[in-house]
C-alpha cells in the first residue's frame, strides 16, 4: 500500500490501486447498509465508501465528525463523488476519536471567532491561509527578482516610528520599551551597507478602530533602497501589486474559484496605476458632498469614497506634511507638501503607505524639534545624516489588506490565522 495526499488520488494516481490515506472526518453520512465519509487532508477532500461486510465497518460506526484517522482502500473514478474520485474502503484505524464537534451544531459569526482554533480547519480558512502562503512566496520572489535582500528587524524599539498614541509600551527588564510600528528606521540604517533591502514582519499599532480593515497585530511588507524618486517609489510598488496579482491567478487557480473571487478584478490590476495629488483627493471629496478641509487627514470614509471612484489600485501623493511623521522629505520649493504616498483601492481604502526621507541632517533635526520629539530618542537616526548621507525611499504594504481586497474577504480578521483586534486575542 502507498501512502499519499488526497490531492494525490483526486490527480488520478492512484487510480484502482490499494492505498493509505491520513486525515479527519469532515462529513459523515449512515445508511442501513453503506457509511459515506468525507475525510480531509490538507490538500482536499475525498469521500469514502465503508461496505458494511468491510473489516473497516465497526470504526466506521465510531468515528465522529474531525476524528482523525488512517484509511486503507482502493480509489477509483466516480462521478458522483466530490472530486470525481472515491475510496473504496477496506480498514480503517481510529488515531483520535473527536469530542463533539461544537461547530457542527453553531456556526454564527461570533461563534467562529471565539473557537478561532477550531474554525481554522475549515475549508474556507484553509484556502486563504494557502493563498496567503503564495502571496507571501510572490512578494519575496518580486524583490529578489530586483536585487533586494531580506534582512530581519527588531521588533522591540526605543523610539515611535508613528505617532505615539498607536505604540504599545511594555516592561523591558528595568525600563519601557514598544512594539514595532514598522521596520522602516531600521531598514533605512541597513541600505547603508546593503542598499536594497525589504523584510516581512509584524508590526503592532494600539489604535482603538473597529472596521473591517483594522488589526492591533498585522504582517507588514516593507522595503527601502537608495536614489531613487517618488516616481520610483510608485513605479515599484504597482508592479509589486500587479505581479502578486497575476502570478495568484496563475498558481491558485482552484482555491479562488471555491472561494468564488472575483478574478476579472484581478485581471484588470495593471500598471501604470492612476494618480492623484492630496489636493486633487480633497476636490474629489468636496464635489461628493465631503466638508473635509484642505490640511485634513484622509480618514476610512474619506478614502473609500475616493478609492469607488477609480475603481481599481491607485495612488495619492503630495500630502501636507503637517499631517506626515517627521521623516517625510518635504518639497524644497514647498515645505508645506511631503513627498508621501498612499496606494488605496475599492471598499478596504489605503494599503500601503511610503515616500521619500528626509537625507538633510539640520532638516531632519527641526522636524523632530517640529514633531515633539527627543533628538536623543533618534541619535543614531541622525547619525545616518552625518556619515554619507543619501537620497532615499521606501513603503509599507499591509499583508492583510491586500488580502482582503483581492479574495473578497468580509473582515480582515479572516485574512490571518490568529487575529489580534481591540477584542480578541484569543486563543
Amino acid at each position: 500500500m502507498v501512502l499519499m495526499k488526497i490531492s494525490e488520488v483526486l490527480s488520478g494516481k492512484s487510480n484502482s490501486k490499494v492505498i493509505t490515506i491520513r486525515g479527519w472526518v469532515y462529513r459523515k453520512r449512515e445508511g442501513k447498509n453503506l457509511i459515506f465519509l468525507l475525510i480531509r487532508d490538507s490538500s482536499g477532500f475525498i469521500q469514502c465508501t465503508v461496505k458494511k461486510d468491510s473489516s473497516g465497518w465497526v470504526e466506521a460506526e465510531r468515528v465522529t465528525i474531525e476524528s482523525s484517522l488512517i484509511i486503507d482502500g482502493i480509489a477509483k473514478p466516480d462521478d458522483r463523488a466530490p472530486g470525481g474520485f472515491e475510496i473504496s474502503v477496506n480498514s480503517i484505524s481510529i488515531i483520535g476519536l473527536a469530542e463533539i464537534f461544537p461547530i457542527s451544531k453553531d456556526q454564527s459569526t461570533d461563534f467562529l471567532r471565539n473557537v478561532r482554533h477550531l474554525w481554522l480547519r475549515s475549508r474556507k480558512m484553509n484556502l486563504i491561509m494557502k493563498i496567503r502562503d503564495k502571496v507571501l512566496e510572490f512578494s519575496r520572489d518580486f524583490f529578489r527578482k530586483n536585487q533586494f535582500i531580506e534582512v530581519s528587524p527588531p521588533m522591540f524599539i526605543s523610539a515611535a516610528v508613528e505617532g505615539g498614541s498607536t505604540l504599545f509600551d511594555l516592561k523591558y527588564f528595568d525600563q519601557t520599551l514598544y512594539l514595532t510600528q514598522s521596520s522602516q528606521l531600521y531598514l533605512e540604517i541597513l541600505i547603508y551597507s546593503l542598499e536594497k533591502v525589504f523584510c516581512i514582519a509584524p508590526s503592532f499599532r494600539a489604535e482603538k478602530s473597529r472596521t473591517i480593515r483594522h488589526l492591533t497585530e498585522y504582517w507588514h511588507i516593507e522595503g527601502e533602497w537608495p536614489y531613487a524618486n517618488m516616481s520610483d517609489l510608485m513605479n515599484f510598488q504597482e508592479s509589486l501589486v500587479s505581479y502578486i496579482c497575476e502570478q495568484t491567478i496563475l498558481n491558485c487557480k482552484n482555491e479562488l474559484e471555491e472561494l468564488k473571487v472575483d478574478l476579472k478584478k484581478l485581471k484588470l490590476v495593471k500598471t501604470p496605476f492612476p494618480r492623484i495629488t492630496y489636493s486633487e483627493s480633497i476636490k474629489i471629496l468636496i464635489e461628493n458632498g465631503s466638508k473635509l478641509n484642505w490640511g485634513d487627514d484622509l480618514g476610512y470614509e474619506e478614502e473609500k469614497i475616493i478609492a469607488n471612484k477609480f475603481g481599481c489600485p491607485f495612488f495619492i501623493y503630495d500630502y501636507p506634511t503637517s499631517i506626515k511623521a517627521f521623516y517625510c522629505k518635504t518639497h524644497r520649493e514647498d515645505p508645506n507638501l511631503a513627498m508621501s504616498v498612499d496606494m488605496l483601492v475599492p471598499r478596504i481604502g489605503e494599503i500601503s503607505t511610503g515616500g521619500a526621507r528626509e537625507d538633510d541632517k539640520d532638516l531632519l533635526i527641526k522636524r523632530i524639534n517640529d514633531s515633539g520629539l527627543k533628538i536623543e530618542d533618534y541619535s543614531w537616526y541622525i547619525d545616518l545624516r552625518k556619515y554619507g548621507t543619501i537620497p532615499h525611499v521606501g513603503f509599507g504594504l499591509g499583508l492583510e489588506r491586500l488580502l482582503v481586497w483581492m479574495l473578497d474577504i468580509d473582515n480582515i480578521i479572516d485574512s490571518i490565522p490568529f487575529p489580534r483586534t481591540t477584542r480578541r486575542f484569543y486563543p
